[in-house]
């Protein structure tokens, strides 16, 4: 399991929220955000289950719009997501429909139908 500690010392700069810090977020919420992210946590990266997880996170922690310059940037993905998550208004179940949007948006992709899009665009 990653640590979010780890994930910060590493020193590294992502463009967008990366596959490996989902466990990070598995305390965050209720059971059935719990169960999500140990579902989702254990595929390759390249699973399309873990491509919708990490997509619903750029949308929610508005990714696309961070830059070198931007308070969450220099704070770190890490930090990010976890007060992206904490954060978050809705219900676990909202949260679950945004996860289940963007599967919806990885199968079209996969399919060659439509355009991707994501939350700056």
């Amino acid at each position: 399991m990653v640590d979010v500690n780890d994930a910060v010392l590493d020193g590294k700069a992502e463009l967008f929220f990366p596959a490996y810090l989902i466990p990070t977020l598995r305390d965050l919420r209720g059971d059935s955000w719990r169960d999500l992210v140990d579902r989702v946590s254990v595929l390759p990266d390249t699973h399309p289950d873990s491509l919708a997880f990490v997509l619903m996170m750029i949308n929610l922690g508005d990714c696309m719009k961070c830059h070198s310059n931007y308070y969450k940037f220099l704070r770190g993905c890490a930090f990010c997501s976890l007060q992206t998550i904490r954060t978050y208004k809705g219900t676990d179940a909202d949260l679950l429909r945004l996860y289940s949007n963007a599967q919806d948006e990885i199968d079209r992709q996969l399919s060659g139908i439509g355009t991707l899009t994501l939350a700056a665009a």
